[in-house]
């Protein structure tokens, strides 16, 4: 018997067991290729997991798994080092991850698997416009970091690797821009690019996955969380350990504003005496209890990331003696994580026990192929679910975690919504009051409306300067003028 025809039986007889038979209901009307494709796309998924999934997520609607009871703010580090509640010495901790990074232990990491759909645009979100007077795309404004950090803490001839984690609906659209862009400036060999795993996606009612074709399987990618697991398996953490890579910087790619790599924070991440060295993360002061970011907590002696779904109105409301949010600390998806926790995770223990984080249910209107009329299906109204990981919930699975404060004009100006929070005008604004911060404090005369914006747009590159302080002030204007655009 021809070995496609026999891999076609075992796959009907393990897709039967598990309740998901009708993924081959037209498998006898494909043609060859497709047939191919859809076997192996199949035999891709774990469908030893999938009734387990089913139950739980699917049919079930799981909620916080930890005790809100026992939920306390999680401690930090301040953005000011000389905070009476907790000082630290900041120009040691600078100067400890400037020697790792100058030492080449340090790497870039960058998830960019979403596309600019919600945007309006047309490809890869890291090909959406980032620079609010350049219009240089995302992707360009976080390699110009990456190329300032290079110039600047690295001896001659030594570079910062950047890997770049796509997507299957992206990956050759990212790649191919990357080759057009001449890599932004970067070493062709230093930029490492793979795609995430996906998960199928379910139909809410029955459980049954999805076809999008009938010969082709409806997935969804698995989330930023899947990003530890493909840094695993796609040989992304061989090439970081051939390199002598000993930690990693992440970043998500619609942020224009992030540190791709932070001297202070991967020191503190590596030598702080509270810190395990596996995972740190940013946070920024919430500006009000609704906004939809995830808080760091702390429960059962472990610091954990609850999602603003998840965590109850009165205690995103609670207050402390100073009038501010107890909850304050906003989660901004800014990580380092150490090499050989990453490693840890995916091959286990003793035991060989790899790590399993946590689905998070999302339930989407999700195009179908009818199993009876075979005609696809474009709904009006939420019909499947999607499941997905969260990176930050490793943060538990650390011996001991850190959170760092930092400013939000300095570092947060995220890129997640055609107009309003989080949109390409914040963005611009943000970036451009950072800006003029940092020109004012060189002694320039920024102009700013009676709201005390400012009435101009700036936008300063981490090649010319990666701080306030770097600014060339000799060839610095006196002033800005009222309606200026200006790329430094």
């Amino acid at each position: 018997m021809p070995a496609r025809e026999a891999s076609a039986g075992e796959l009907r007889v393990r897709l039967e067991e598990c309740g998901q038979g009708h993924l081959l209901r037209f498998h006898d009307t494909l043609s060859e290729r497709e047939r191919r494709a859809l076997l192996e796309q199949i035999a891709a998924l774990d469908l030893a997991s999938i009734p387990e999934l089913v139950a739980r997520y699917v049919k079930g609607k799981p909620g916080l798994e930890v005790d809100t009871a026992s939920l306390e703010p999680a401690p930090y580090y301040p953005r000011d080092p000389a905070d009476r509640n907790r000082a630290w010495d900041r120009a040691r901790f600078r100067k400890l991850g400037e020697e790792l990074i100058g030492a080449g232990k340090v790497a870039a990491f960058t998830v960019a698997g979403g596309q600019g759909t919600r945007l309006g645009h047309d490809g890869p979100k890291g090909t959406f416009p980032g620079g609010p007077v350049t219009g240089k795309p995302l992707f360009a404004c976080l390699a110009d970091w990456i190329l300032a950090a290079q110039r600047r803490w690295l001896p001659s001839g030594r570079s910062i690797p950047w890997y770049v984690m796509t997507s299957p609906i992206n990956h050759e659209a990212t790649v191919s821009f990357f080759k057009a862009n001449r890599f932004f400036g970067m070493a062709e060999r230093d930029v490492m690019f793979f795609a995430q795993g996906v998960m199928p996606s379910f139909d809410m009612a029955s459980g049954r996955i999805l076809l999008d074709q009938p010969g082709v399987v409806a997935t969804n990618p698995d989330g930023h969380g899947g990003s530890l697991r493909a840094l695993h398996q796609s040989g992304a953490l061989d090439d970081m350990s051939e390199r002598g890579i000993e930690h990693i910087s992440y970043v998500q790619i619609d942020n224009p504003l992030a540190r791709v790599i932070d001297p202070v924070f991967i020191g503190l991440h590596a030598h702080a005496e509270d810190s395990s060295g596996e995972m740190s993360s940013k946070m920024v002061e919430k500006t009000n209890a609704e906004e939809r970011v995830g808080v760091f907590a702390r429960s059962g002696g472990r610091t954990l990331v609850v999602e603003y779904s998840d965590l109850p109105r009165e205690l995103a409301g609670q207050r402390g003696p100073d009038g501010r949010l107890r909850f304050k600390a906003g989660s901004i998806a800014v990580h380092v994580l150490g090499t050989g926790f990453v490693r840890r995770l995916n091959e286990g223990g003793a035991g060989g026990e790899s790590f399993a984080l946590p689905y998070h249910r999302a339930e989407k209107k999700v195009p179908y192929i009818d199993l009876e009329s075979g005609k696809r299906v474009e709904p009006a109204a939420a019909n499947a679910v999607k499941l997905e990981t969260f990176v930050f919930d490793a943060i538990p699975l650390c011996r001991a975690s850190i959170v760092m404060e930092t400013d939000r004009v300095e570092e947060f100006a995220p890129i997640k919504n055609a107009d309003g929070a989080d949109s390409p005008a914040t963005c611009a604004a943000l970036q451009t009051e950072r800006a003029a911060r940092w020109l004012a404090a060189a002694g320039v005369a920024v102009p700013r409306r009676a709201d005390g914006a400012p009435d101009c747009t700036i936008e300063i590159s981490p090649l010319t300067a990666m701080y306030a302080e770097d600014l060339p002030r000799s060839k610095l204007p006196a002033r800005i003028e009222r309606g200026a655009r200006l790329a430094l």
